[in-house]
């Protein structure tokens, strides 16, 4: 589900191995945008199938695919050596405790998405944890079509209403980092360059009550002009972070005096096609798959995005944007992003709760699976069961 970038490419030509790409303006980033991990090198003469089959380049071959799993066979032509296994089988188990037990039970090897709570359940000498730290980002977008989220008050105080080392410490388990941006620290465009609101309840009450968002009625939740404080919260379980969060943030905006509606559902993409059917939408993406920071603005906040899903604009945000597209300086770079984080953050038109820790489960016997910090590229021509 990745956004294509606008990376003005008019011409490619190949002699040999060498590949010439010609662009019509300057693309700093092209570099990485072809290191993306989306990006697939395929065989054209292949072409593609009627079951949407393609070949690639990778240590294994689709042989079956369907909803909930898939059957990989190993490549012969594999240009990077030996593939150590036969076959891999993937599945799809999106609840939680089935995945728990199916681990347990030895019904799977290994195990991707554990919930939380699981993880003491498998901290022995029978399984192995490989983590890496990503810029995977748990986020929100604020609706500005929404009419509630055009109160700026309404905005901030939802920013300084959610706990965030809360989130991450109980119902995470400590497995995550809270984020000011959406940039993890160890980027020098990262969390240690810019500033989002601290969680200050008292804070955000003052504002609220402040902006004649008051409780007349006594029953927890303020009203201004005759309407409810409420929001609607929409995202998805895809992700299980995500319901966890709209759990932690429900509990910790009604202690400010602010309802949340969570509408977590499979079919979040349909709902927020309709910009009347929610209020604020929260979402997971890797905001840096290649290093770079330009990929998460030019996917999530300018008026061509295509995940911009608050409808957020800013003269001063595309101006900004535009300079990052056509700078070669790592250094500038990094600077651009930094302001263009913060001006965000100082809107209030987006909050980022936590960056995902990633990790990777597997019973006694499985090798070369490891965690990878841009969240991709577990199977590997190095995967093995030694028993």
């Amino acid at each position: 589900d990745r956004a294509p970038i606008d990376t003005g490419i008019d011409s490619v030509t190949a002699d040999g191995m060498t590949v010439t790409i010609h662009t019509a303006q300057p693309c700093p980033a092209l570099i990485n945008y072809l290191c993306d991990p989306y990006g697939c090198i395929i065989d054209m003469a292949y072409g593609v199938q009627e079951d949407s089959n393609v070949a690639g380049t990778g240590p294994f071959i689709a042989e079956t695919v369907t909803d909930t799993e898939w059957t990989l066979v190993k490549n012969p032509d594999y240009w990077g050596g030996d593939v150590k296994l036969d076959k891999v089988i993937i599945k799809s188990i999106m609840d939680g405790d089935t995945l728990t037990n199916a681990l347990q039970a030895g019904d799977i090897d290994a195990a991707y998405g554990m919930p939380y709570a699981s993880y003491s359940l498998f901290e022995s000498d029978d399984f192995t944890i490989s983590s890496a730290a990503t810029s995977r980002s748990f986020f929100g977008q604020f609706n500005s079509q929404s009419e509630i989220m055009q109160d700026a008050a309404v905005r901030q105080a939802i920013c300084m209403g959610i706990d965030k080392e809360g989130f991450v410490d109980v119902l995470l388990n400590g497995k995550g980092e809270p984020a000011e941006g959406p940039f993890p620290a160890s980027f020098t465009f990262g969390d240690s360059t810019v500033k989002a609101d601290a969680y200050d309840p008292d804070g955000a009450r003052e504002i609220l009550e402040t902006a004649g968002w008051t409780d007349t009625d006594g029953d927890g939740i303020r009203e201004k002009d005759g309407q409810r404080l409420t929001v609607r919260w929409l995202t998805y379980p895809g992700r299980m972070e995500l319901p966890l969060l709209a759990e932690s943030a429900q509990a910790s905006l009604k202690d400010i005096g602010i309802e949340v509606d969570v509408n977590s559902s499979q079919d979040h993409l349909t709902v927020v096609a309709d910009p009347t059917a929610y209020d604020l939408y929260v979402s997971a993406l890797v905001t840096a798959p290649t290093g770079d920071p330009e990929y998460f603005f030019s996917t999530c906040t300018l008026d061509a995005s295509t995940k911009n899903r608050g409808f957020y604009h800013s003269d001063d945000l595309e101006t900004l944007a535009a300079d990052l597209h056509v700078t070669f300086d790592p250094a500038k770079r990094a600077e651009l992003a930094t302001q263009m984080q913060q001006l965000i953050l100082d809107d209030h038109a987006y909050f980022f709760a936590s960056h995902l820790q990633m990790s990777i489960l597997a019973r006694k016997g499985v090798t070369g699976l490891t965690a990878h910090p841009c969240d991709y590229y577990e199977v590997t021509a190095d995967l093995d069961l030694t028993d």
